[in-house]
């Protein structure tokens, strides 16, 4: 029988079927019945069955690196919590949590802190995702309510994609749009992004503005809407605040500061106001800014103005980045928040949570936003920090420097479900938490729709989930009795009563209808939109503010006047713009056990204009040095015209866990939004040089490579592959050879034993090393002057086979083995070669290259590539 689940990864929240096998792995499907993917998984979701192994799980409690005893671990807390709130008060101590947790999980962190604690220094990783929303929303509604449902984007007739590269961010969103527009071609969608991307592919219009021109772009939008009379002044009338000062802001907008063409702005301009059926979508583009609240707002600002918002097909729509970073919301994980949406600042609000949880103190201020809390640390402010599902030392802006101030805290625990992070090798103590799959309770997606994580797999040893082990924390801190859950249902049932206190207050959460669910109805629950009243649900769940309803005290919406900011350029600088990639999460601990998913894009990269790059003299397959702060990196070129001139790309997944030198948030600054605190990751600047390497390599393991034999200033990147592991290597010194070459492979390696085959060219200066033992390949490693050219897939078929070395070393696939070449589509692992190969037999599209090779039929996020390779490969191969 199949098991219901949700998808752990971005915050779409797809619906996932387990059905377990009779080898004892699992297989996973798409739910077709989940109305959030309809059956649509994309390749991470894809992939999860492939990341249930325990390698490198966190397995039992650890002080200072040694096997504890629950009990002496948490013993251990509880003292150094009591002597730091004892001796310094509660504001010495803090929560840093994420929106990997579920929504159990986070109810109980933020009940324990501002509760029990009596601090609100609990902040979350969802702080670096959607802060500027939540701050826009409140601003612009009175609570942080998003208006749209899923199928609005299937019904609007413009999409708007605004600082989001749907396709590879949130593919499942894609897809369904992309359908959408098959089936009705006069659909329109404009992207606005300064990048080329996969998402810009389907658009009709691409707006290539400047890093953070939004606002100005979507203040002369609202400019014009007024002179060409498109504002719907009676609903404003009836619903809206603040329509003329808004508009006094707009007016006085500079367009040039877009980075746009007035042509462009005005075609722009001329669309959204004709067509009534708009829904503008934003994402880490919009929020990761300086100015992240006001872009928020001006994009709600034309909305308003129209009464485009609350109507089938219409409305500003924020997409999160995380599987639950909306129930964290709800449970008021932000440091600036209470439960039910409730506000830290009211002291009604806090006296109503105070009384309903029976709680013997209650934070009386916001607590430290996520880098104040870390600068908190570095000031040795906080004496005893909780980490709890995340990653700070990479996620985080100025990692370097936040990885310093974690060493500065007295005290650091971190709860994870691996044994090694960035985060963790700073820890006094690591505890052991259940993963997906492992888990059980709630989360809630991007359109407010709760879906159940079910459990269907045991709990690996002594990991426990997170709400238990702060429910076991509290009861040591001596708050056993109110924290005596025994089931994540008993914890769901308490929060969904709680929220007749947002109803008491007049904000939008409602969950009332849920709140006497039994254990059985918790575990049969369905996937549900709120608000859910015990009254029955309203008539039409899935949108907000169709009839006016605000969450103003006078019942109306309030337009916010917003100014653009002013675009210094840094001389001798590029700006910076940092994101993720279509295979990858996060810091990888999940994904990045996936073979196919590692296999598209491997190792740190950074895209840059062709121009740019020969300024630079870097030539293809070359490597870049980024300075930024007091940081630097090493990516290697990607050189492409998706990237404008000046500016740079470089996704954030890697850590010191799989590269040497290539922590992209290193660069990065801790400018933050003075409104919302979100630190503007995609707007620094970085001076850039080619990386003057003396050599390169490439090495193929069985084993797990291991980069600790490299020196200091060497570049290296990791990954799995499907016969074990590949590592990209360079350096800036002469390249190691004879004795000191075949000890830096064995180290890497992890082999002392077996035979080294060498092969040396004169001529090219290239060396190449096969490792052979009891007849098996067990490694191979190219290196030379140049960077390695050769077949990496056909070089990781053939390790841990019986190959020989000198057929391994030649670096091609060999009579009768078929070589795919690079990955294009990690779904069903269909590279380049497999590609031209089917143009070749007749493949005209996309559509038939599908058929012939299955690329792009399953999450269709590689679609957008494979047109761009027919394009280039058609004429190609019919010219030879």
């Amino acid at each position: 029988m199949s098991i219901k689940t949700t998808c752990p990864y971005c915050g779409v929240g797809c619906g996932v079927l387990i059905e377990k096998t009779a080898q004892g792995g699992v297989t996973v499907t798409g739910d077709p019945e989940h109305p959030a993917n309809f059956g649509r998984l994309c390749s991470k979701g894809s992939a999860l069955g492939e990341t249930l192994d325990l390698e490198g799980r966190l397995l039992a409690p650890q002080i200072g690196g040694q096997p504890a005893t629950w009990d002496t671990a948490l013993d251990l807390v509880a003292e150094k919590f009591r002597g730091a709130i004892r001796d310094h008060g509660p504001d010495s101590v803090a929560f840093y949590v994420s929106g990997q947790l579920l929504t159990e999980d986070y109810y109980i962190a933020n009940k324990l802190m501002k509760g029990f604690i009596g601090s609100a220094n609990i902040d979350t990783n969802s702080r670096l995702c959607m802060a500027s929303s939540v701050a826009g929303h409140k601003r612009a509604f009175g609570a942080d309510v998003v208006p749209c449902s899923y199928e609005d984007l299937e019904t609007a007739d413009l999409v708007v994609l605004t600082g989001s590269n749907l396709a590879w961010c949130h593919p499942v969103l894609f897809q369904r749009i992309a359908a959408a527009k098959e089936a009705r071609p006069e659909m329109k969608i404009v992207t606005i992004d300064p990048r080329e991307t996969a998402t810009t592919a389907l658009s009709d219009v691409h707006l290539a503005i400047a890093p953070d021109g939004d606002v100005a772009l979507f203040n002369g939008l609202l400019a014009h809407l007024e002179a060409s009379g498109a504002i719907d002044r009676a609903a404003v009338a009836r619903h809206v605040e603040g329509l003329e000062q808004a508009l006094i802001a707009a007016q006085a907008s500079d367009l040039s500061k877009t980075g746009l063409s007035a042509a462009a702005c005005a075609e722009f301009f001329d669309l959204w106001a004709k067509t009534p059926k708009v829904v503008t979508v934003y994402s880490q583009g919009v929020n990761q800014s300086g100015s992240g609240t006001d872009k928020v707002n001006a994009i709600l600002n034309c909305h308003l103005a129209t009464n485009r918002i609350g109507q089938p097909g219409t409305g500003p729509f924020s997409v999160t980045g995380q599987p639950n970073a909306m129930g964290g919301r709800e449970v008021g994980g932000l440091a600036n928040m209470l439960a039910s949406h409730l506000d830290i600042e009211n002291p009604a609000h806090r006296s109503a949570v105070h009384t309903y949880w029976k709680s013997p103190r209650i934070c009386t201020k916001p607590g430290l936003k996520a880098v104040d809390l870390f600068e908190a640390c570095a000031q040795g402010k906080i004496k005893a920090l909780w980490v709890i599902s995340t990653n700070p030392a990479v996620s985080m802006p100025d990692a370097d420097f936040v990885a310093d101030a974690l060493k500065t805290v007295p005290f650091t625990v971190v709860s994870d479900i691996v044994a090694r992070t960035d985060t963790g090798d700073l820890a006094d103590v690591l505890l052991p938490a259940t993963g997906w799959g492992e888990k059980s309770g709630t989360v809630t997606n991007s359109e407010r729709r709760i879906s159940r994580q079910r459990a269907f797999l045991p709990a690996p040893e002594q990991a426990r989930p997170d709400w238990q082990i702060l429910c076991q924390f509290a009861a040591k801190m001596g708050w056993g009795a109110q924290f005596s859950y025994a089931t994540p249902a008993e914890i769901f049932r308490e929060y969904a009563t709680m929220t007749a206190l947002s109803r008491r207050f007049g904000r939008a959460l409602d969950l009332t209808g849920l709140a006497q669910l039994s254990g059985a109805g918790y575990d049969a629950l369905e996937p549900v939109q709120w608000p859910v009243s015990v009254e029955g649900p309203r008539q039409d769940a899935a949108r907000f503010f169709g009839t006016g309803g605000y969450f103003h005290p006078d019942h109306r919406a309030r337009m916010v006047p917003v100014t653009a900011p002013d675009l210094k350029a840094v001389k001798g600088a590029f700006r910076l713009n940092t994101g993720r990639i279509r295979d990858q999460w996060h810091t990888m601990t999940r994904s990045g056990k996936s073979a196919r998913l590692s296999a598209h894009l491997a190792e740190p990269f950074v895209e840059i204009h062709p121009e740019d790059a020969a300024d630079l003299g870097v030539g293809a397959g070359e490597l870049l040095m980024l300075s930024g702060g007091r940081a630097q990196g090493v990516f290697r070129a990607l050189i492409t015209t998706r990237a404008a001139r000046g500016q740079l790309f470089a996704p954030m997944h890697w850590t010191r866990q799989n590269t040497r030198s290539s922590h992209v948030n290193a660069l990065t600054l801790r400018t933050t939004d003075p409104v919302s605190g979100q630190p503007a990751l995609k707007s620094g600047s970085v001076a850039a040089r080619r990386y003057e390497a003396k050599w390169y390599g490439y090495l193929a393991s069985v084993n797990a490579i291991d980069l600790d034999g490299l020196t200091n200033g060497e570049y290296a990147a990791k990954a799995r592959t499907v016969t074990g592991y590949q590592a990209e290597i360079a350096g800036l010194h002469a390249a190691p050879s004879g004795d000191a070459l075949t000890a830096l492979f064995r180290q890497m390696t992890g082999r002392t034993l077996g035979e080294i085959a060498q092969v040396s060219d004169v001529k090219t200066g290239q060396t190449r090393l096969a490792l052979t033992h009891e007849g098996q390949l067990v490694a191979a490693l190219f290196m030379g002057p140049a960077p390695v050219s050769l077949s990496r897939a056909a070089v990781i078929n053939t390790i841990g086979t019986q190959t020989p070395a000198l057929m391994a070393l030649a670096g091609r696939a060999s009579a009768g083995m078929v070589d795919d070449g690079a990955i294009v589509c990690a779904c069903f692992s269909v590279g380049v070669n497999a590609l031209t190969r089917a143009i070749e037999a007749g493949a005209q599209s996309v559509a038939e290259l599908g058929e012939r090779t299955c690329a792009g039929t399953n999450c269709g996020s590689c679609r957008p590539e494979l047109a761009a390779f027919l394009k280039v490969a058609r004429p190609r191969i019919a010219a030879e």
